[in-house]
């Protein structure tokens, strides 16, 4: 890729997503789960998706090589250098997918990786029918039920108190509430997959601590649409979150909107 993305390759990722997206309802309440080397449940659906993503990028920009999460998991990781990539993660939030009373909360997800950080990005809930979509120094846009794209931003921290998105199938209560404890709380949510930090991205939210394990292709896109709504997302001790390691796993972290960081006392 030689220049940097531009409004219209996000269109056309933004349509590659919703075909994912598309394919993954075709077994949404169809499938059983396996059971992946690390021990994180996969579907039929995870690689159907995966392969249309894959191919679809392959078409878009021949040059970048894609790192997406089923192929990653089973040791297929291209060489990415110093140079741009995309992050792929076809179905984040297996276990919400999986669930008789799941909500929907599953996305597919979509990201480009530049100079160590997320700079385009598309995350689609199919179940839910809305899509997110940004591309930083251009801006962050919501769509709901094939309407048009609508711009969202980041706000700043209420004067009433923040509200906090947390994990509904991950997180570890205590040490969220010692994070938290410095901080004015007025409302905590819990909501499955990227759709957190989409909701930070939105202006419905002000924080998302993760406290837990995640991988950078379960962030990129979310990170990609907050930082385009001019949100961030901060590692515990205040860095940028960092991309391209060595293992893909991230630390721990808290995504913000256009509010300061929290104390970190505990």
């Amino acid at each position: 890729m030689a220049a940097l993305p531009t409004p219209d390759l996000l269109t056309r990722v933004d349509r590659l997503a919703c075909q994912a997206g598309d394919e993954v309802l075709r077994y949404h309440g169809k499938v059983q789960p396996g059971t992946k080397a690390d021990g994180s449940p996969v579907t039929k659906a995870d690689r159907a998706a995966e392969a249309i993503i894959v191919k679809g990028l392959a078409d878009l920009t021949p040059e970048t090589p894609v790192v997406a999460e089923e192929a990653a998991s089973a040791g297929h990781v291209p060489e990415t250098a110093d140079g741009p990539f995309w992050l792929v993660d076809p179905l984040d939030g297996t276990k919400e997918f999986v669930r008789k009373d799941g909500k929907g909360e599953f996305t597919v997800n979509i990201a480009l990786i530049v100079d160590g950080q997320p700079i385009l990005g598309v995350v689609v809930a199919p179940a839910l029918d809305i899509v997110y979509g940004g591309l930083c120094g251009v801006g962050a846009y919501r769509r709901w039920a094939g309407g048009a794209n609508e711009s969202i931003i980041a706000r700043p921290a209420p004067v009433t108190g923040l509200t906090v998105v947390s994990s509904r199938s991950h997180g570890d209560k205590q040490a969220l509430e010692a994070l938290l404890q410095s901080a004015q709380v007025s409302n905590q949510r819990q909501i499955g997959s990227s759709l957190k930090l989409c909701l930070v991205a939105s202006g419905e939210a002000d924080i998302y601590p993760r406290l837990g394990p995640t991988m950078e292709w379960d962030i990129a896109a979310g990170q990609a649409i907050l930082a385009a709504a001019g949100g961030r997302v901060e590692t515990l001790d205040g860095a940028p979150m960092a991309y391209a390691k060595k293992d893909f796993r991230n630390p721990h972290f808290v995504a913000y909107g256009r509010c300061p960081s929290i104390s970190r006392t505990r």
